[in-house]
């Protein structure tokens, strides 16, 4: 047989064959994957057009939500992509969109507020640090 997929060679078929490499370029190509980067997604890339600056937090927040949901990077902010073990072989692709998602908040939020986020570990400590610093309960602004 030509063609038909005669399966007899080995070489030829590569449906048996389980190649961890092959396995992650395939997870990092496709668009739905938490860790595909686009070309045009850089460290120096700005995803919203006001930098939080301590006062605008929650449109701040609203707009850095949509933005990484539209970039499908949600997950690295809200811990629904766990950091893999360094022995797992998405461990490399996970840390270079972590560092990404770093770069992206360090650029949206005021040059004193970055300098403060600079060492924290990962995304999701820097969202949560934020978090923890600016949002504010409704009730004082519903009681203004």
């Amino acid at each position: 047989m030509a063609r038909g997929g005669d399966s007899s060679n080995p070489q030829l078929d590569s449906s048996t064959a389980h190649n961890p490499q092959a396995d992650q370029a395939a997870m990092s190509d496709n668009i739905h994957n938490p860790f595909f980067l686009h070309s045009g997604d850089h460290p120096g890339l700005i995803l919203v057009t006001h930098v939080l600056n301590g006062n605008n937090y929650n449109t701040w927040k609203r707009a850095m939500r949509i933005a990484l949901n539209a970039k499908n990077k949600l997950g690295f902010i809200d811990g629904s992509v766990p950091q893999p073990d360094s022995k797992d072989s998405m461990a490399g692709a996970w840390s270079r969109c972590n560092s990404i998602v770093i770069s992206w908040l360090l650029n949206a939020v005021a040059k004193d507020i970055g300098d403060n986020l600079l060492y924290l570990e990962n995304a999701q400590a820097i969202w949560f640090d934020l978090q923890h610093r600016f949002q504010q309960s409704n009730a004082p602004r519903i009681f203004q």
